[in-house]
């Protein structure tokens, strides 16, 4: 066993994580259990999950042609390609992984960095469906004041995101 670990280090986190799980169970550690329990449950979000996001961004890929996303969310965009990936982003539903394919994705078929930050911010506070449970637990005041606060401070970081990385030469794998 040791050595097998020797070779492969990368699975040591694996290893210790599973030693600290039968320890937790043979030694009665409630805490070492519960966190084995919201593992065990978030692997299977993600199992059931991931599939259908991937597929979901492979249609993408396919059905929309990299013209179609550089004349609309690409660099010359402006104010139009804001209010789309706001849009995107709040229409879509999931955890905050899965925006990242679609970031991907999108910066593949020629979206402006600005407009990919912008997407990942709106995605992460602004989607529908947590604004409507954010309504009916903190009211109508709180989640439009939150959400005036934040879409600014998203276009500024997708902003200065663009400013940052302007002249950085990122490669894309052509898959």
């Amino acid at each position: 066993m040791m050595n097998f670990l020797r070779k492969k280090k990368q699975y040591l986190w694996l290893f210790l994580y599973l030693l600290a799980t039968l320890g937790s169970f043979a030694f009665g550690f409630d805490p070492g259990k519960e966190v084995f329990g919201n593992f065990t449950q978030f692997f299977i979000e993600m199992v059931t999950f991931i599939p259908f996001l991937f597929i979901i961004v492979g249609l993408f890929d396919v059905w929309f042609p990299k013209e179609q996303v550089e004349k609309h969310i690409g660099q010359e965009s402006g104010i139009k390609g804001i209010l789309i990936v706001i849009v995107l982003a709040m229409l879509q539903a999931g955890p905050l992984y899965g925006a990242f394919p679609v970031a991907y994705i999108l910066y593949k078929k020629g979206a402006s960095i600005k407009n990919i930050f912008i997407y990942l911010g709106a995605f992460s506070s602004l989607k529908i469906p947590m604004l409507g449970m954010e309504i009916g637990y903190l009211g109508i005041q709180f989640t439009l004041a939150r959400t005036l606060v934040s879409l600014p401070l998203f276009i500024a970081v997708g902003y200065f995101m663009e400013w940052y990385l302007k002249d950085k030469d990122f490669k894309i794998n052509k898959m």
